[in-house]
């Protein structure tokens, strides 16, 4: 039998007592290095900036330095958040693609009680994310879950619109196909409330015509790269908007679209827009009273030029 060196051992202990210590929960902030407190176990949904990094609680910080692990959308995007303020928690990719497989292990992983922090590549999770299975199984599955509020680009660009802010109604993105975006706009006509819309740059010009045509002249605004070097908002009628980014390369960015809510009057009595509809008549085309009419009333362009039609073809 061969004994180990006294010495030898103790390192050897020592060594294996280095390897099973938890891992530090650290982070840096305001230029000094801080310690996080531990954080309870379960699910916690943390928000992360939208563009400009110091757009971030401390409270968020903490929670991600404290985590068993972070959850994300894309960890080259999240990587760069947790190395710029130290936090060394290892990352775990969660997205649309890989959801299904990977979210029993994590509930796993919770069941037996860890703490893991849930985040999207920028904002609020579950905003147009995958995170909204996650929180519903876990919450299933009696786990506790938590927010850790933050940064959010429907709240950024709605509070900078010139828009009532009263009420709002997030849509998210719209059909890419032109006839289902329309005929989705249509059934939004009504909504008493700021239409709040996320889009790609490619498809920008395409959705400010649809929504011109299906919603008539209503005020809205495009703002773009929020909280970024070069944020930009412009604001004006639908179809004005439309004519401006049409005469332009394809804007660059995130794009948040939002839209005023129709006439406080709410839907037009159908005789009030035949009254409406045949003065119009007299001196445009269907086409030109259906438009003016759309935009004064702020019913859907489309329902006001199928009765100008049914007028005048009634007219002849």
């Amino acid at each position: 039998m061969i004994r180990q060196d006294p010495v030898d051992a103790a390192r050897t202990r020592s060594a294996r007592s280095a390897s099973a210590a938890p891992r530090p929960s650290a982070f840096t902030a305001l230029g000094m290095r801080a310690e996080a407190e531990p954080i309870a176990p379960g699910l916690h949904v943390v928000a992360t900036p939208i563009g400009n990094l110091r757009d971030i609680t401390l409270r968020a910080i903490a929670t991600l330095a404290a985590a068993d692990a972070v959850i994300a959308e894309d960890t080259r995007v999240s990587h760069n958040l947790l190395a710029h303020y130290g936090v060394t928690t290892p990352l775990v990719a969660y997205h649309e693609h890989n959801a299904a497989a990977v979210r029993p292990h994590l509930l796993a992983r919770l069941a037996e009680g860890a703490a893991l922090a849930l985040i999207s590549d920028a904002g609020t999770p579950l905003v147009s994310d995958p995170g909204f299975k996650l929180v519903t199984e876990a919450l299933a599955a009696g786990i506790a879950v938590t927010s850790a509020p933050g940064p959010s680009a429907v709240l950024a660009a709605l509070v900078v619109a010139g828009l009532p802010t009263d009420r709002f109604f997030f849509e998210g993105f719209l059909p890419p196909k032109s006839a289902a975006r329309r005929a989705r706009i249509n059934e939004l006509a009504f909504v008493p409330a700021t239409l709040v819309f996320f889009e790609s740059p490619r498809r920008l010009v395409e959705m400010l015509t649809d929504l011109a045509a299906e919603l008539g002249d209503r005020p809205a605004a495009v703002a773009r790269e929020l909280t970024k070097l070069y944020e930009t908002v412009r604001r004006g009628a639908l179809a004005e908007l439309a004519a401006h980014f049409g005469a332009q390369a394809p804007p660059k960015g995130e794009i948040v679209v939002l839209v005023g809510p129709p006439n406080a009057a709410g839907p037009i009595a159908e005789d009030e827009l035949d009254r409406l509809l045949h003065r119009a008549l007299e001196s445009l085309s269907v086409k030109d009273a259906a438009a003016a009419v759309s935009a004064q009333t702020g019913a859907p362009r489309r329902q006001v030029y199928a009765r100008a039609l049914a007028l005048a073809g009634a007219r002849r």
